[in-house]
């Protein structure tokens, strides 16, 4: 073999070696499960929230997601996600299965709302009105967008299996503006939150819609890993959403998902919502 050539493997093979340790040595990634369900066609926001966790955590960060919040939590079970935002009534029913990571604060508070829908030329006015009316759901897991309008029924009386003449799931609060938008269904049920960024984002849309009802406030949808998962890698991400105010990338993403900040945040925000899964016959 020519000096040349063997030289030339011998470079080679030091290059893979090197790249190989690199790799064996780098921080594994770190992979955050989402529904559209809350965050629905925002790529770029993504992509930017993705590249501010990345540089915090010192690790690639890869967000992942499922099309329902069952598909979430089955995701995290498997350890195929590490993190996950998710809503406040799979977090009560799993409560032992999760740990705890932060809470968005909205509006100056950790808390948010259940609003009813209906569509802007509509004459309804209340939930009695409903009566044998199309509904849009968002997610069977969800409390705004389903438990919550549950619970209002069954506290007057009523069968919420009987009361609509139609219901569905969108899997997405901003499909269920879209559905009560289009005239596909009377009413819907919605994350408030999601609903006035839309009033802020994408007016035209949300302008053919009107709030009939608001809910008490709830424990907005938190951020939450695996009970398994080792505490130092649980406080490093909090350490990453809450320290996001202190950088300006960290507070350009804020912006856009129109947050204050993260919390540390308290299991006893969602005493409500586990309240009224108990009533429901789901233990929390």
């Amino acid at each position: 073999m020519r000096p040349f050539r063997r030289r030339a493997m011998r470079t080679a093979a030091a290059g893979l070696a090197l790249a190989a340790s690199r790799a064996a040595s780098a921080p594994p990634t770190v992979r955050v499960g989402l529904t559209p369900v809350f965050l629905d066609d925002r790529v770029r926001l993504l992509r930017r929230w993705r590249d501010y966790l990345g540089d915090s955590l010192g690790s690639a960060v890869e967000f992942v997601q499922r099309g329902t919040y069952a598909q979430v939590l089955d995701a995290l079970r498997a350890s195929q996600i590490d993190v996950a935002w998710i809503c406040g009534y799979p977090y009560v029913l799993h409560q032992a299965e999760l740990r705890l990571v932060a809470v968005p604060q909205w509006r100056g508070r950790p808390v948010y709302q259940s609003y009813l829908l209906a569509g802007a030329e509509s004459p309804l006015r209340s939930l009695a009105e409903l009566r044998g009316r199309t509904f849009a759901y968002s997610d069977p897991l969800s409390n705004s967008g389903f438990l919550y309008v549950q619970h209002l029924l069954r506290a007057q009386g009523l069968d919420p299996g009987r009361f609509f003449g139609r219901t569905f799931f969108t899997h997405s609060h901003r499909h269920v503006v879209e559905a009560v938008a289009a005239g596909l269904a009377d009413a819907g049920a919605v994350d408030g939150y999601v609903w006035e960024t839309l009033v802020e984002l994408h007016p035209g849309l949300a302008g053919r819609t009107q709030v009939l009802h608001r809910s008490p406030e709830f424990g907005f949808p938190p951020i939450v890993a695996a009970a398994k998962t080792a505490p130092e890698q649980v406080r490093r991400f909090r350490a990453a959403l809450v320290e996001m105010t202190t950088d300006p990338a960290g507070r350009s993403v804020l912006a856009e998902l129109r947050l204050d900040r993260f919390v540390a945040g308290d299991p006893a925000l969602f005493q409500g919502i586990a309240e009224m899964a108990r009533w429901h016959g789901r233990p929390a």
